[in-house]
């Protein structure tokens, strides 16, 4: 029989020990906020677009998936929970003293890129303690997400603590515009750890550029923060941090709270303490929060929050995950990206003779050091890497580009290197008219993003072989293409006019891996590390 009815992308049906198993979690998860003293509450699926304008709201317009009402208004499938309980804590419960607790248990719909695996149905319970503001509350709302990670991940994992204020005031300091600033923060959140010198070079006088650039690895115990103090002396921040440890530690949840003075994510919605969880065989973290005390007075009713969101079905997903007790995984770009890598750790004295001598094994074991390696082609690294099956991964900035990066980058090899570049026919003038062009390229969402970062607007034609021929048939004004030497442009009559961005070859990292294999990753980053300076 042929079945043409089928779910969207994005959404599945679920059935039998799936259910059970959701729904068990729900239901640990929701008995443990009632102990605690928080009510239900349940908003609408759908909400009006302007609501989460009006609010702030830090989630991309194009994450929203929206519909048309009968009066032309533009709404949305919930794309969040807290702003929905915000309006009716605003509204229908404005006459209810505060602080309120409040609790939920909904599902939120995002519209993920196609073809990743991900979910555009999330289900979620969390709770948010609105109208409190100090210590206490804080307290309060982080000792219940270590009960909530315990619940779900009795198999160790861990809740990390960061401070909203430390970035802002960081930045300050160095008198860096917005769109700096939000540039220093993607690359902090991520990792990048070479970019973020290049960015913070010019800074080198100031004080707090000692601390800006250690962000990113300043993630672990109490030692992040004494580190942290010793670059730029005692921070309000950090003794905050401090002091929210030494109560928790007290209390008994000492082993499971530790800090990442990297968490500067949705800094214009944060103004405290942020935090998250992780969970053994999780990709991600399955626990995301922090105080939000700005969001309220945007519906008329000022007064301070925090609350936090678990993502249920990322819970149900780890607890059929593989465990790979001691030992790491890294996906490796077939080619020329896996002979130089294999030069690398060679150079470093890893024995690399299963990954040169493959044969028909899918997983090659290193017989001197714990590192398992996969080889795939390069938009297959990325996609292991992001969904957690492998911990590690060697791809090119090609690939991140296009794709996107949801891991953390930590290290350009060098190798591989080359760029992306603008190229026309020799002799055209690509920039002289008001004409909108016609672009060619394999590569669509990065010359998408560079004219529009130009203003331009133009066409972009997707083509899978040789781009240097659009241009030779007519078919495009111009190609975006990687260039080494340029030696087949100009073969084919075309010249580069300008450069996109550099491309080499990059380790990145799964976001979750990088938190719970934290001292085995570091190790191996370090022996690439090693293996680059000894080729210098």
């Amino acid at each position: 029989m042929n079945y043409t009815i089928h779910t969207p992308e994005g959404t599945r049906d679920r059935m039998f020990a799936e259910c059970r198993n959701r729904r068990q979690i729900q239901n640990a998860l929701t008995a443990l906020f009632q102990t605690r003293g928080f009510a239900e509450i349940s908003t609408p699926e759908v909400e009006f677009y302007d609501l989460f304008i009006q609010s702030g709201n830090p989630i991309p317009q194009e994450s929203m998936l929206k519909i048309i009402d009968r009066s032309g208004k533009i709404m949305v499938m919930r794309p969040d929970c807290t702003t929905p309980i915000a309006r009716v804590a605003a509204t229908r419960l404005k006459t209810v003293p505060m602080p309120l607790r409040l609790y939920y248990n909904e599902t939120v719909f995002r519209s993920g890129a196609a073809h990743t695996g991900g979910s555009s149905e999330i289900a979620q319970c969390g709770v948010e303690l609105l109208g409190a503001g100090d210590r206490e509350a804080d307290l309060e709302v982080i000792s219940l997400a270590v009960e909530a990670l315990k619940k779900i991940s009795p198999d160790a994992g861990h809740i990390e603590l960061g401070h909203a204020g430390l970035f802002k005031a960081l930045t300050d300091e160095l008198e860096i515009d917005a769109g700096g600033a939000e540039q220093l923060r993607r690359l902090i959140e991520g990792k990048h750890f070479a970019a973020l010198e290049d960015l913070l070079r010019p800074y080198e006088g100031k004080r707090a550029y000692q601390l800006l650039t250690r962000l990113p690895n300043l993630f672990g115990g109490t030692e992040v923060l004494e580190e942290a103090e010793a670059l730029v002396g005692p921070r309000t921040e950090l003794s905050y941090l401090r002091d929210l440890y030494q109560v928790l530690e007290q209390a008994g949840y000492g082993s499971f709270v530790q800090f990442d003075l990297g968490l500067v994510h949705q800094i214009d919605y944060y103004t405290g303490v942020v935090f998250r969880g992780y969970a053994q065989g999780a990709g991600a973290p399955v626990l995301s929060g922090g105080r939000y005390d700005h969001l309220l007075g945007a519906f008329g009713r000022p007064a301070p929050a925090i609350g936090f969101a678990i993502d249920v079905d990322a819970v149900a997903a780890r607890q059929s995950a593989e465990k790979r007790e001691g030992r790491l995984r890294i996906a490796l770009t077939k080619g020329r990206l896996q002979d130089k890598t294999v030069q690398l750790l060679e150079r470093v004295g890893l024995d690399c003779t299963p990954i040169k001598n493959p044969g028909r094994r899918l997983v090659h074991a290193l017989p001197n050091y714990p590192l398992d390696a996969v080889l795939a082609k390069a938009p297959d690294v990325i996609t292991y890497v992001e969904h957690g099956v492998c911990d590690l991964g060697v791809v090119g900035k090609d690939t991140i580009l296009e794709q996107g990066s949801p891991f953390y980058e930590v290290l350009d090899l060098g190798f591989g290197a080359c760029r992306f570049a603008l190229a026309v026919k020799e002799g055209s003038d690509f920039y002289g008219t008001y004409k909108t062009r016609r672009i060619a390229t394999k590569y669509p969402n990065v010359a998408r993003r560079f004219f529009a970062e130009k203003g331009m607007d133009v066409e972009i034609i997707k083509i899978e072989g040789s781009v240097e021929l659009a241009p030779i048939l007519d078919l495009a004004d111009a190609i975006v293409d990687i260039v080494e030497t340029g030696a087949t442009l100009k073969e084919n009559g075309l010249v580069p006019i300008e450069d996109v961005a550099p491309v080499s070859a990059r380790l990145v990292v799964n976001t979750a891996a990088m938190k719970l294999k934290k001292n085995e990753i570091l190790d191996f980053i370090g022996k690439c590390q090693r293996g680059l300076e000894e080729n210098i």
